[in-house]
């Protein structure tokens, strides 16, 4: 199993009897930047307030039984009971977030192994010790956007049974990161207090989706992230397709501005061979500077995502974030706070692509939209 290196400070433990690498841990672009490109300056900001946690696999296991609501008792209160999320339970007795508990219905406790989020823990980290994906946890625990996790969560994970019992494949999973992963569990757990009360209404994470082939003699996805479907007994975690692009961008929206002048290599949506592409590719020459899209703060910086090469996430106002790929060097670092128009990478080949060019996607939420259809025209 090929093992990756992150740059944004995530540490992830074992999956079943597998060793993952310990990812994110600062460092500098993967490429040395030539003479010529020096005057490029990075932007650069403190590392994040946070220290790293390796995750340990040591949630208490519950076994699968069924409870009975007592009168007066809440989803709060049997989950107390039960010793795992109401989120969890709700979601094994597929029951909405608004359904009420009636006395005497008889409530399905799943199978699993309870862990409490400590101090610096991710959500990828956590999930992939427990062999599982990150939108599997999400849709197991009924987890609301925008994901973050507290000190003190509780989330319901494999159990080593339901682990020993999944294939090559399904264990290789946990190992798979995509930006939907990136955006919704990598950041560190924040304080806060133990809860098992469920939360609002959930939003899960959608299939995974690899990058586009730019162009006709582009390699292919080698090794791209696929959609992977759950397991049959967790299939009421599966996730929902994304959203429509926006026609126009929403009041309060930041202002957004093409990362650097080029021509569509690749358009936005479905393309041959059941690939599809959440953003567009634009040609580029090697080492172009490529500019932040609007305001906003550094989310994600390294090369772990198959497919995207050098990678940048950038959040902004109004629950926007945009990517760049494909780079041949990144100037800034996770955490960095960047200005409408600052040059944050250099364009390059990197990834599944062997021209310069560079992938840029806008999403706002979870959903992908087309740059094309929100930016000025281009010349």
């Amino acid at each position: 199993m090929r093992c990756w290196y992150l740059t944004s400070f995530i540490v992830l433990a074992a999956c079943g009897h597998q060793s993952p690498p310990p990812i994110l841990a600062a460092a500098p672009p993967s490429r040395s930047a030539s003479p010529l490109r020096s005057a490029v300056s990075p932007v650069t900001a403190p590392r994040p307030p946070w220290v790293a946690r390796k995750v340990v696999a040591n949630g208490s296991e519950t076994m699968p039984r069924t409870l009975v609501a007592a009168p007066g008792e809440g989803w709060s209160q049997i989950a107390l009971r039960a010793g795992v999320p109401a989120g969890a339970l709700m979601a094994a007795n597929g029951l909405a977030p608004t359904a009420l508990l009636k006395a005497g219905q008889s409530v399905r406790v799943p199978a699993g192994r309870v862990h409490v989020v400590a101090f610096g823990e991710t959500g990828i980290a956590i999930a992939r010790a427990y062999g599982a994906t990150w939108a599997h946890v999400v849709g197991m625990n009924r987890l609301d956007p925008p994901y973050r996790l507290e000190i003190g969560d509780r989330l319901l994970l494999p159990s080593k049974r339901q682990v020993a019992a999944m294939s090559i494949e399904e264990r290789a999973r946990a190992f798979r990161i995509d930006i939907d992963d990136l955006i919704t569990g990598s950041e560190p757990a924040v304080d806060g207090v133990m809860t098992t009360a469920p939360r609002a209404a959930r939003t899960r994470p959608r299939p995974v989706r690899g990058p586009a082939p730019a162009v006709a003699t582009a390699t292919a996805n080698k090794g791209a992230n696929a959609s992977a479907a759950m397991p049959a007994a967790n299939a009421s975690a599966a996730m929902p397709a994304a959203s429509r692009p926006l026609p126009a961008l929403p009041a309060g929206s930041p202002s957004f501005a093409w990362p650097l002048s080029g021509r569509v290599l690749s358009g936005f949506g479905p393309k041959p061979g059941g690939r599809y592409n959440d953003g567009v590719n634009l040609k580029a020459s090697a080492g172009t500077p490529v500019r932040a899209a609007a305001d906003g703060v550094v989310a994600y910086a390294g090369d772990a995502v198959t497919g995207f090469g050098n990678l940048i996430l950038i959040k902004h106002a109004d629950g926007w974030v945009t990517a760049y790929g494909h780079n041949e060097a990144l100037l800034v670092v996770r955490g960095a706070r960047v200005s409408k128009g600052d040059i944050i990478a250099r364009s390059g080949a990197t990834g599944s692509v062997d021209e310069p060019q560079l992938h840029f996607e806008m999403r706002r939420g979870r959903a992908a939209v087309d740059p094309v259809k929100l930016l000025p025209a281009r010349e």
